[in-house]
């Protein structure tokens, strides 16, 4: 139950579907709406640069949104993120490095780190799925002006207290 008594709404269900192209080449998303991923990482983004532009979407996206809420839109925004990774297999991402480079008339500095701060904490739910563990370190760029990295907290779900 939520505060007001009402059930808490069911889960949100996100489908997609891959198709195996030949070689090491699938197209991935749902109909109508694919995309080329290639394993070999030759012709199109490979599968961990595919989590890695998806980490940074979506928390691009919430920084957008956030800083548009205080009438201060972003006019220009790209992002650059690297992933490092184990030596060894499952050779999974270990720690984050992002940039976000924001231009926007009116936007300030410690708007646009709570921004960052927010997407990571509560809203990039690409973010909030990964291992809880991996570090995330996210700097700003603001109109030109280079910044600190300053280390994220990601979401992670609450333990639920023990049946007594």
């Amino acid at each position: 139950m939520n505060s007001d008594n009402k059930p808490a709404p069911g889960p949100v269900v996100s489908r997609s579907e891959v198709s195996w192209r030949g070689e090491r080449l699938f197209d991935a998303g749902p109909a109508g709406r694919q995309h080329r991923i290639d394993a070999a990482a030759k012709e199109a983004p490979g599968p961990v640069e595919t989590l890695l532009n998806a980490i940074a979407t979506c928390s691009a996206v919430d920084i957008i949104d956030i800083i548009a809420k205080r009438k201060t839109p972003v006019e220009r925004m790209s992002v650059s993120i690297a992933g490092t990774r184990r030596p060894e297999h499952p050779r999974r991402l270990t720690a984050l490095d992002i940039e976000y480079r924001i231009d926007g008339n009116g936007i300030e500095r410690e708007h646009a780190e709570r921004a960052m701060q927010l997407s990571f904490e509560r809203y990039c739910s690409v973010a909030a799925s990964l291992a809880p563990d991996i570090q995330v370190e996210a700097r700003l760029t603001l109109n030109g002006e280079s910044f600190p990295a300053v280390r994220q907290k990601v979401w992670t779900p609450q333990q639920e207290p023990s049946a007594r």
